[in-house]
């Protein structure tokens, strides 16, 4: 039996080309060694979403940059790389830098990279940028809220989800997010993430944005 972190991806799914190169092929194990199955696959879906919503509107992008920054966008999420206090976009962001800096990705690369990761979740501001940083939050927010599915015909939205199913996805990103309110709470500090623990964790002690500005420091 071949071993799954290892085994080659479909060369296409639902008519989007799967990139091939070395640092994808690189990117895909160790994403696949990290992750667990259903994070894997909510990282094959951003890309395969973003990249088929981009090609239907004609949008010309750097396909192996959007592969990589979709598959390494939740490394923030694996306890191998969190830091203490860093958001968990900011600490994956910072490892696929890492692990981009080894493979020999040039700078300007590396970084478009980290932009994408870092920005991820703030649809506002990623939007505006560069397509390979603007299909990785948009793709991800297709899969984890259902954000403008409908854009997505149901045949290919059938193929992607049968070439990686959900396995549970919405669960496991429950938890995921409880984790971190947990064992690192001020990471979400003015972060969405917080209203989760605001709901589900008892003494949860991150401010909310009221609470920090009436405590600012001025005499009014």
């Amino acid at each position: 039996m071949s071993d799954p972190c290892t085994a080659p991806l479909p060369t296409t799914v639902a008519g989007i080309r799967i990139p091939d190169t070395e640092v994808a092929r690189k990117a895909a194990v160790l994403a696949r060694e990290v992750s667990g199955v259903t994070l894997f696959n909510h990282v094959m879906r951003t890309y395969l979403y973003g990249a088929l919503l981009f090609d239907r509107r004609g949008v010309r992008y750097d396909r192996e940059l959007a592969f990589v920054a979709a598959l390494l966008h939740d490394l923030g999420l694996v306890e191998t790389y969190q830091t203490p206090d860093e958001r968990f976009e900011v600490d994956g962001a910072d490892a696929a830098r890492r692990f981009l800096r080894e493979q020999r990705m040039p700078a300007e690369r590396v970084e478009v990279v980290w932009d994408a990761i870092a920005l991820h979740t703030s649809v506002g501001i990623a939007t505006r940028k560069r397509p390979e940083i603007a299909m990785i939050s948009l793709g991800s927010g297709m899969d984890f809220a259902g954000n403008d599915l409908q854009q997505i015909p149901s045949d290919a939205l059938a193929a992607i989800l049968t070439a990686f199913p959900r396995e549970g996805f919405k669960q496991g990103a429950l938890d995921n997010i409880m984790a971190l309110c947990r064992n690192k709470p001020m990471s979400v500090l003015m972060h969405p993430f917080a209203e989760v623990g605001r709901r589900h964790l008892t003494d949860f002690p991150v401010p909310t944005v009221e609470d920090l500005l009436l405590a600012a420091p001025f005499d009014e």
